[in-house]
């Protein structure tokens, strides 16, 4: 505070600049608490969101007899972490005889396919597979 009075005591003019904030260790260079901070969250979300199954997913599964034992559901579980960690946005994975789409960052299986369907099957807007 010394430094804002001039030799008589009094307050000195001119122009007070504020002092710059101490810099955040541990952040990559450039990045700024907020950003730090919403990437982490967002990392977060994603590691705690459960799996589900669409509405069409749901029907497809009751439609074709798909059973799914709670080993299934936690082993595509293991695949979604997987193609995750490979930076896949859409995943075909095949577990036993059945194909699930997957949408990877919402966690979210978009439809299921068995092998006894009868017509040939064409996946389409996958980036990644991941075969069990």
């Amino acid at each position: 505070m010394s430094d804002l009075l001039n030799k008589s005591g009094q307050i000195a003019a001119g122009r007070i600049t504020p002092p710059k904030p101490p810099a955040i260790k541990g952040g990559a260079q450039g990045t700024n608490f907020r950003d730090m901070l919403s990437q982490r969250l967002a990392v977060s979300e994603t590691r705690t969101r459960e799996l589900t199954f669409s509405k069409h997913a749901q029907a497809r599964v009751e439609q074709r007899g798909v059973e799914l034992t709670p080993e299934d559901i936690e082993r595509l579980g293991q695949a979604i972490s997987l193609a995750e960690e490979k930076g896949i946005n859409a995943s075909l994975i095949y577990l036993g005889d059945t194909a699930f789409i997957v949408n990877i960052p919402s966690k979210v299986v978009v439809t299921v396919v068995d092998s006894e369907q009868p017509e040939p099957n064409v996946f389409t807007n996958i980036d990644g597979a991941v075969i069990l």
